[in-house]
Protein backbone atom coordinates (compact mmCIF):
# COMPACT_ATOMS: atom_id res chain seq x y z
CA UNK A 1 0.00 0.00 0.00
CA UNK A 2 1.39 3.37 -0.99
CA UNK A 3 1.66 5.78 1.88
CA UNK A 4 3.77 8.54 3.37
CA UNK A 5 5.12 8.11 6.88
CA UNK A 6 6.38 10.91 9.11
CA UNK A 7 8.84 10.37 11.96
CA UNK A 8 11.05 12.39 14.27
CA UNK A 9 8.41 14.25 16.23
CA UNK A 10 8.02 14.40 19.98
CA UNK A 11 8.47 16.69 22.94
CA UNK A 12 11.16 19.37 22.86
CA UNK A 13 11.95 22.33 25.06
CA UNK A 14 11.62 25.89 23.76
CA UNK A 15 14.70 26.84 21.79
CA UNK A 16 15.38 23.24 20.86
CA UNK A 17 15.52 21.53 17.49
CA UNK A 18 13.92 18.57 15.80
CA UNK A 19 14.33 16.97 12.41
CA UNK A 20 11.24 15.45 10.88
CA UNK A 21 11.49 12.78 8.22
CA UNK A 22 9.02 11.83 5.53
CA UNK A 23 9.48 8.47 3.87
CA UNK A 24 7.41 6.61 1.34
CA UNK A 25 6.15 3.09 1.65
CA UNK A 26 5.54 1.32 -1.60
CA UNK A 27 6.72 3.95 -4.05
CA UNK A 28 9.57 6.28 -4.87
CA UNK A 29 9.43 9.93 -3.86
CA UNK A 30 11.66 10.92 -6.76
CA UNK A 31 8.90 12.05 -9.15
CA UNK A 32 7.13 14.07 -6.47
CA UNK A 33 7.46 17.47 -4.98
CA UNK A 34 7.12 17.12 -1.21
CA UNK A 35 5.66 19.60 1.21
CA UNK A 36 5.38 19.99 4.95
CA UNK A 37 2.25 21.27 6.64
CA UNK A 38 1.09 21.62 10.20
CA UNK A 39 -2.15 21.99 12.07
CA UNK A 40 -2.38 23.28 15.60
CA UNK A 41 -5.42 22.62 17.80
CA UNK A 42 -8.29 24.86 16.81
CA UNK A 43 -6.44 26.27 13.82
CA UNK A 44 -6.49 25.64 10.11
CA UNK A 45 -3.81 23.65 8.39
CA UNK A 46 -0.92 25.80 7.18
CA UNK A 47 1.83 25.12 4.70
CA UNK A 48 5.41 25.43 5.88
CA UNK A 49 7.72 24.50 3.05
CA UNK A 50 8.02 22.37 -0.07
CA UNK A 51 10.80 21.05 -2.26
CA UNK A 52 10.78 20.16 -5.94
CA UNK A 53 11.13 16.62 -7.23
CA UNK A 54 14.81 17.07 -8.05
CA UNK A 55 15.54 19.05 -4.92
CA UNK A 56 16.69 22.07 -6.87
CA UNK A 57 13.94 24.37 -5.72
CA UNK A 58 12.59 25.01 -2.26
CA UNK A 59 9.74 27.25 -1.23
CA UNK A 60 9.00 28.56 2.24
CA UNK A 61 5.81 30.09 3.47
CA UNK A 62 6.12 32.94 5.92
CA UNK A 63 5.59 30.44 8.75
CA UNK A 64 8.75 28.58 7.77
CA UNK A 65 11.19 31.25 6.72
CA UNK A 66 14.37 31.47 8.74
CA UNK A 67 13.41 28.74 11.17
CA UNK A 68 12.84 25.62 9.06
CA UNK A 69 14.96 24.00 6.37
CA UNK A 70 13.68 21.43 3.91
CA UNK A 71 15.90 18.91 2.15
CA UNK A 72 15.68 15.54 0.48
CA UNK A 73 17.87 12.47 0.09
CA UNK A 74 16.89 10.42 -2.91
CA UNK A 75 19.13 7.51 -1.86
CA UNK A 76 17.06 7.18 1.32
CA UNK A 77 13.72 8.03 -0.31
CA UNK A 78 13.28 10.63 2.41
CA UNK A 79 12.49 14.30 2.76
CA UNK A 80 13.50 16.16 5.90
CA UNK A 81 12.32 19.23 7.75
CA UNK A 82 14.93 20.65 10.09
CA UNK A 83 13.24 22.79 12.73
CA UNK A 84 15.31 25.12 14.89
CA UNK A 85 14.61 27.63 17.66
CA UNK A 86 11.30 25.97 18.36
CA UNK A 87 8.65 27.91 20.24
CA UNK A 88 5.50 26.76 22.04
CA UNK A 89 3.46 28.13 19.14
CA UNK A 90 5.15 25.59 16.86
CA UNK A 91 3.24 22.87 18.69
CA UNK A 92 1.11 21.08 16.10
CA UNK A 93 0.60 17.91 14.14
CA UNK A 94 3.00 17.99 11.22
CA UNK A 95 2.16 16.37 7.90
CA UNK A 96 4.08 15.69 4.74
CA UNK A 97 2.38 15.54 1.38
CA UNK A 98 3.38 14.64 -2.16
CA UNK A 99 2.33 16.16 -5.45
CA UNK A 100 3.59 15.62 -8.97
CA UNK A 101 3.32 19.36 -9.63
CA UNK A 102 5.54 21.73 -7.62
CA UNK A 103 3.42 24.77 -8.45
CA UNK A 104 0.26 22.94 -7.42
CA UNK A 105 1.88 21.99 -4.14
CA UNK A 106 2.71 25.63 -3.46
CA UNK A 107 -0.93 26.47 -4.16
CA UNK A 108 -2.02 23.79 -1.69
CA UNK A 109 0.26 25.36 0.87
CA UNK A 110 -1.85 28.48 0.45
CA UNK A 111 -5.16 26.69 0.74
CA UNK A 112 -5.91 25.87 -2.87
CA UNK A 113 -6.33 22.34 -4.13
CA UNK A 114 -5.04 19.12 -2.62
CA UNK A 115 -2.08 16.78 -2.89
CA UNK A 116 -1.76 13.27 -4.32
CA UNK A 117 -0.64 11.71 -1.04
CA UNK A 118 -0.69 12.69 2.61
CA UNK A 119 0.97 11.20 5.63
CA UNK A 120 -0.89 10.45 8.85
CA UNK A 121 0.86 13.22 10.71
CA UNK A 122 3.14 13.35 13.70
CA UNK A 123 2.87 15.34 16.90
CA UNK A 124 5.43 17.98 17.77
CA UNK A 125 5.08 19.54 21.22
CA UNK A 126 7.25 22.43 22.33
CA UNK A 127 7.03 22.86 26.07
CA UNK A 128 9.20 23.24 29.13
Amino acid sequence: QEQLVESGGGLVQPGGSLRLSCTASGFSLDPYAIGWFRQAPGKEREGISCISSGGGMAYYADSGKGQFTISRDSSKNTVYLQMNSLKPEDTAVYYCAADVDFAALIATMHGEGDCNFWGQGIQVTVSS
